[in-house]
């Protein structure tokens, strides 16, 4: 108990007690004043004291030169500083502070100092100071302390380095509640879901911490995103008996996920038991309705919100922008703008964001970008909004462009951001882009995150490395759904449908469930590799034992499985017997199958139906037009060209990249643009002559193949194919495999002039088209049923 004489005016204690007291900084001021009067301006139990209120009232300039004028600081004042300065957004402060305790002083870091001093590297825009810090404290042994352990846990999770926040987490031998929640609330803010639940389980398993509120309000997110309602409400039941359920931010947390596991009326019971609503309830409520789909509902509470008087933030926006059904709402998006631009929250970098996806998904991507431009201080996930919806709606030169302005101006990139940037690569078949951004995840420590390994697997699949992919797929310890789904949409690609079966089956025992688009991926690659009664059985199989209701992609795909194979009456019977009504992708399908089989017939019942389904689709019409010209109907051929004609429908120009070095060249049909034309046009003379001499002979009729440039391609006979494989030749070495990529698909004279080339320059030359890919090895096409695949 302090006695009455040592809180007499003038005393330490009686300072200390005004300094608590201090409500504002003027009140602050006037005691610092006093203190300075009464000659105390040198304790420094008393400076050190108000230094640390004054952090609290943002006055950092103030404390800073309180700080100087103290002869003598003992670590425990540094300390303060450092976190002080830490907590004010001045992270730069912090570190110079930190150094001039250890170059200036006597005094020697201890656990509070590298805790507070770590947690201030996590402000900049990169990692490097703080793993510098990291091997100071190993050097200083304290990088096992749970204080310092546990900063650094954060700081790797804000860098996403998920590889080095285990191996600290696993260095550490005694771990408390605190550690344990942030591993489950960094894995959370990671994205890695299924990493979150399993820390909570080996905390359970392990018995040594014990559970708090804290630790249930970080792993529901985790729970939510997953959608493991089961375990969600064995995780209620937890906080019920430990008397956590009554908190609001765990209610909170459980509406949100019964919100996302589609339980919106358990999730709307759970709002209506809080007793005092705040508005983090209102928001998660809010967003409940949005994520399914109630958008009426949400902005209805938003306004229940705003009549109560309680002042929306941007989170309160950010829950209320449609972001999961922006489809049929441009116009209540472009309300919520307006209510932001009014109220001053749009530069607010969560909701430019979240307006920045909005705008992309609703391919109003000139608003997406205005609104990137616009915002000051642009965030990383602002970056990766603005790499995204340029990825989605197909503009990936532009994505990795942005990408690479994103690294001039310093802005560390995240596993969201690789992940985006290789959809693009894999889009564009930039394979040598690919591999270097495969570089920079390993550099960056993201190979342990799921989404980053799955989207190479992707990216080497799509740029025809798919021994690459698969080797990637198996070094994956834990694959989840995407990652198989990956796997086996690639061997399809590749036309290797009993390797894609295979890993179908390992998938089924690893206890993996499969969904729709699994499913899609399987009949794909049964449809490539004319696997006809596998493709039935996997059919059958979706609907009756995984209760998996069909959507028009399974049913075209079980009519390409049967149209290729020959069996055209029994697709036609399959169409028919559908329980749905059959629409264009279905009867497209159809169209394909007869221009391989040369049924007129059934083409003309095919195309009168994708005339009145669909009759702006040029494809169609010239899909129709190659099976009468096929056929020698001349006449016919010219009246579905005359209807083209009238309608004005455009041909989309066709053209083929190939990559040499890090350097894409484009060509499109009869090209003289390349600064190599001379070379490439004698190089296509001389492997023309050989290709005659070995046989070749150029298709005329089958030419006019379901490919957008094909009379343009007749008159010159000059195909973009032919000319990046010219370039290939030229600009590689000998014995170079030679990958081109083209943006329609590859017609019989390109496919068979591919194989002479092949086996003329003995070189291995990978296509890929609008629909898969085509390996040429020494003249011989590596699939199966190469007769249908060709004509395909």
């Amino acid at each position: 108990m302090i006695s009455r004489a040592s809180t007499q005016p003038g005393t330490r204690n009686f300072f200390l007690t005004l300094i608590n007291k201090s409500t504002t900084l003027s009140q602050l001021t006037q005691t610092h004043t006093q203190i300075i009067l009464h000659g105390l301006q040198n304790d420094l139990s008393t400076v050190t004291k108000l230094t640390h209120k004054l952090f609290d009232f943002k006055a950092i300039r103030h404390a800073h030169h309180l700080f100087l004028s103290v002869p003598k600081p003992d670590l425990f004042l540094f300390n303060v500083l450092i976190k002080g300065f830490s907590n004010n957004a001045s992270p730069l402060n912090s570190i110079s502070f930190y150094t001039h305790l250890r170059k200036n002083t006597q005094l020697k870091p201890d656990n509070f100092t590298y805790g507070f001093v770590v947690s201030a590297a996590s402000g900049f825009w990169n990692d490097t100071v703080g793993i510098l810090l990291h091997g100071h404290a190993i050097v200083d042994g304290l990088d096992s302390d749970l204080f310092v352990g546990a900063a650094l846990l954060d700081f790797y999770f804000k860098f996403s380095r998920l590889e080095d926040a285990g191996h600290v987490f696993d260095k550490m031998p005694v771990r408390d509640t605190v550690v344990w929640n942030t591993m489950i609330s960094g894995f959370v803010r990671n994205s890695c879901y299924e990493d979150s639940v399993r820390i909570l389980r080996d905390m359970v398993a392990h018995g040594g911490s014990r559970l708090d509120s804290t630790t249930v309000a970080a792993v529901l997110p985790a729970v939510a995103k997953l959608q493991e309602l089961r375990l969600g409400m064995q995780i209620q039941c937890f906080g019920i008996k430990c008397g956590f359920y009554s908190h609001v931010f765990v209610l909170t947390g459980l509406i949100s996920l019964y919100s996302e596991c589609g339980e919106i009326k358990k999730a709307r019971f759970l709002f209506n038991e809080i007793g005092r609503l705040d508005l983090i309830s209102y928001n998660a409520m809010i967003y409940g309705y949005n994520c399914n789909g109630e958008t009426e509902c949400s902005v209805s509470l938003f306004r229940e919100v705003l009549a109560s008087g309680e002042k929306v933030n941007s989170s309160t926006i950010v829950c209320l922008i449609p972001v999961f059904c922006p489809f049929g709402h441009l116009n209540l998006t472009n309300c919520i703008h307006g209510f932001c631009v009014k109220y001053g929250v749009v530069s607010h970098p969560s909701v430019s964001t979240a307006l920045t996806t909005v705008y992309s998904r609703l391919n109003e991507i000139e608003s997406a970008r205005h609104l990137f431009d616009e915002s000051p201080d642009k965030s990383l996930a602002s970056w990766n909004a603005m790499i995204s919806g340029y990825t989605q709606n197909g503009l990936t030169e532009t994505a990795i462009s942005l990408f690479h302005e994103m690294q001039m101006s310093k802005v560390d990139p995240s596993p969201v951001t690789v992940t985006s940037i290789l959809s693009a690569c894999a889009q564009l078949g930039a394979l040598s882009l690919g591999k270097w951004v495969h570089g920079l995840a390993k550099s960056k420590s993201f190979m342990s995150n799921i989404y980053v390994s799955t989207a190479l697997i992707d990216m080497y699949a799509k740029c025809g490395s798919i021994v690459e992919a698969r080797r990637l797929f198996d070094s994956v310890p834990e694959k989840n759904l995407v990652t198989w789904n990956s796997m086996i949409s690639g061997y399809g690609l590749h036309g290797h449908g009993h390797d894609a079966l295979k890993i179908f089956d390992e998938m089924l025992h690893s206890g993996i469930l499969p969904n729709r688009i699994t499913f899609l991926c399987v009949l794909y690659a049964c449809s490539h590799a004319g696997l006809v009664r596998e493709g039935e059985e996997i059919f059958q199989s979706m609907v009756h034992d995984y209760g998996c209701r069909p959507l028009a992609e399974h049913y075209s795909s079980m009519v390409d499985i049967l149209g290729r194979a020959g069996q055209l009456d029994k697709a036609l019977e399959f169409i028919k017997g559908m329980p749905v009504e059959p629409g264009a992708p279905v009867w497209s399908t159809l169209l394909g199958a007869c221009k391989i089989h040369k049924d007129t017939s059934l083409a003309r019942v095919a195309s009168e139906k994708l005339f009145e389904l669909d009759p702006e689709n040029l494809g169609h019409y010239v899909l129709l037009s190659n099976i009468y010209s096929a056929e020698r109907n001349y006449p016919q051929a010219a009246s579905v060209r005359q209807v083209v004609k009238k309608k004005m429908l455009e041909k989309a120009p066709g053209c083929t990249l190939i990559e040499v070095g890090e350097t894409p060249h484009v060509f499109t049909s009869g090209d003289r643009s390349h600064p190599q034309e001379t070379a490439i046009y004698a190089m296509l003379d001389k492997l023309t002559g050989k290709m005659k001499e070995a046989g070749f002979q150029t298709e005329t009729v089958t030419a006019l193949h379901d490919v957008e440039e094909e009379e343009k391609e007749l008159m010159v006979k000059v195909h973009s194919e032919k000319l990046a494989i010219a370039f290939g030749l030229i600009a590689t070495e000998p014995g170079t495999e030679i990958r081109i990529i083209k943006n329609l698909r590859v017609c019989l004279d390109c496919h068979t002039a591919t194989k002479f080339i092949s086996k003329i320059t003995e070189r291995v030359i990978v296509v890929r088209d609008a629909n898969r890919f085509h390996h040429f090895k020494e003249g011989c096409k590596r699939m199966k049923l190469l007769g249908t695949i060709v004509h395909a």
